[in-house]
């Protein structure tokens, strides 16, 4: 409920006369709110539809297109970072504690940051200081971000879509944040939960260098959500137009 997705997620769920889930959690958690049974709709994820597509929009692009490909091909490996969030970014002593942890990893894995204005007002006003390992650049397209994440070594975000992304294409993430709306990436997924604390973002890369996490793509994760939804409206509306 601290988070403004939830609220908003809430008050669209009250007038609206479909639920499309992307996960079956999605599903209980629903029913648990009260909702029927038969308004709740288990489709797949609408977004990994569109990951899947510009993943094959991508393979067909000249790379040289993209400002990035330099940087990429002289790091060759690397984590990818976004940071964004204001319980991250907005108070001094967490933004430092987090800022802290990535010098350290990018003095062993150079990090790709493009950086959320936010964020940069944030450490400028801070006064933080950032690892000359850390590459920033300015906020990116979907396409280029996706041409830098798809072959990093991890990915570290406070995102939702990156969480859901990176294990629909089993890469390697290190969520920084408290907890998550994407459950499902840290059950089968390859999302690891870390919190905003130095010392435990600090062990989850230790345990993704070690060990990275061997994640699985949710079910009906597909690219076909749409089209699942399209011929449930279709069906119900066939429905309505033969009791009309």
């Amino acid at each position: 409920m601290t988070m403004p997705e939830e609220i908003n997620r809430i008050v669209t769920d009250s007038i609206a006369d479909y639920l499309f889930v992307t996960e079956k959690s999605g599903e209980d958690n629903l029913l648990k709110e009260g909702k029927p049974k038969e308004k709740i709709h288990f489709v797949g994820h609408v977004m990994i539809d569109n990951l899947l597509y510009q993943l094959q929009k991508l393979k067909q692009e000249d790379d040289s297109r993209f400002e990035s490909n330099a940087l990429k091909e002289k790091l060759g490996r690397y984590a990818f970072l976004t940071l964004h969030r204001p319980s991250n970014v907005d108070d001094e002593e967490v933004l430092l504690g987090i800022v802290e942890a990535l010098n350290e990893i990018s003095q062993e894995t150079p990090i790709i940051f493009p950086i959320h204005p936010r964020t940069r007002k944030m450490i400028d006003e801070f006064g933080i200081r950032l690892s000359e390992y850390i590459h920033i650049m300015d906020p990116l397209g979907f396409r280029e971000s996706l041409f830098l994440w798809k072959d990093s070594v991890m990915v570290m975000t406070d995102s939702g879509g990156l969480q859901e992304e990176t294990t629909a294409l089993g890469v390697p993430c290190i969520t920084i944040r408290e907890n998550t709306e994407r459950p499902i990436t840290i059950e089968i997924g390859t999302n690891i939960l870390a919190g905003n604390k130095k010392e435990n973002i600090l062990k989850c890369y230790r345990e993704i260098m070690q060990n990275p996490k061997k994640g699985e793509v949710p079910p009906l994760w597909d690219g076909r959500a749409a089209e699942r939804i399209v011929d449930i409206l279709s069906s119900k509306s066939e429905d309505q137009k033969m009791r009309g």
